[in-house]
């Protein structure tokens, strides 16, 4: 691990990005070139102590999880994002399709989205990065790990994670995963993540199982669904999906009709989100 170089290079990212860059207020009174360590760190989802520390070249070694979410929050491209992994004495991730780096052009559109729902994906259903809308909406889906991680997989083997979808959606939403993962599987065949969890959810549930043998494919480019939220109720929206076919990755976006009770429940969900980030939830 190289601390001083890891430490000019963080400085160097940080005082190169601008508010506007990452979705934020320029404000009247800020002096500081590019973005503050206090911001960077928030968009890395760590504390600013142990930021500043990297940044200072006295802190511990970060962990390839840690070099991937400050890979995000700096909005670094895959040649910078493998340097940071060089630096911190790591090996760059491979880069093949798949991977779970998400780009600065997806990043910079996230950041315009922060009071809207709205998740990075990998094909596999893999949450990768969430606005606080879409926390306060689905929870922090970036938690798990393991097959935990493909939301297609927590369907088949843990009840609660359809507790989003009213009781009489679920058959069909259930269809649909089977049947997005099928094409998925055709695409990526054997030896894939794709195929790894398929594998794992038919030797662990015979309703996925089922399903599977049914062969649908199905795209879901552009749907309608019925959210339940503990805390607003039902919300009816539409989702719309931009695909970034280099990283076989998603943006699922999701939007209600202006002047629908459903538009005012998703701009609460937006306060609720902002202030539990605020709050450190």
């Amino acid at each position: 691990m190289d601390r001083p170089q890891l430490a000019d290079f963080l400085r160097r990212r940080r005082e190169a990005l601008q508010p506007e860059d990452v979705g934020l207020p320029r404000g009247s009174r800020r002096r500081a070139t590019g973005l503050r360590r206090e911001e960077v760190a928030a968009l890395c989802d760590m504390s600013v102590d142990y930021y500043s520390r990297l940044e200072q070249s006295r802190g511990p070694q970060p962990s390839g999880q840690v070099l991937t979410a400050m890979a995000r929050g700096l909005r670094l491209s895959l040649p910078e994002r493998d340097h940071l992994f060089h630096l911190a004495g790591h090996a760059a991730p491979t880069r093949a399709l798949r991977g779970d780096h998400v780009s600065p052009a997806m990043m910079r559109v996230l950041d315009r989205l922060a009071d809207t729902p709205a998740q990075v994906m990998s094909e596999t259903g893999e949450t990768l990065v969430q606005t606080p809308a879409a926390r306060a909406l689905f929870g922090d889906e970036t938690r798990f790990t393991g097959l935990m991680r493909s939301v297609l997989y927590r369907w088949f083997t843990d009840p609660t994670s359809r507790d989003v979808y009213p009781v009489e959606d679920q058959e069909r939403i259930g269809r649909g995963f089977v049947a997005d993962a099928r094409a998925v599987y055709g695409l990526r065949g054997r030896g894939s993540r794709a195929a790894a969890v398929v594998d794992a959810l038919l030797a662990a549930s015979p309703e996925f199982a089922g399903l599977w043998e049914q062969h649908e494919i199905a795209s879901t480019s552009s749907m309608e669904k019925r959210l339940v939220h503990p805390e607003v109720g039902v919300i009816e929206v539409q989702c719309q999906i931009l695909r970034d076919p280099e990283q076989a990755q998603q943006l699922m976006v999701l939007t209600a009709t202006p002047g629908t009770e459903s538009h005012d429940k998703l701009r609460l969900l937006a306060v609720l989100g902002t202030q539990r980030v605020a709050a450190g939830t």
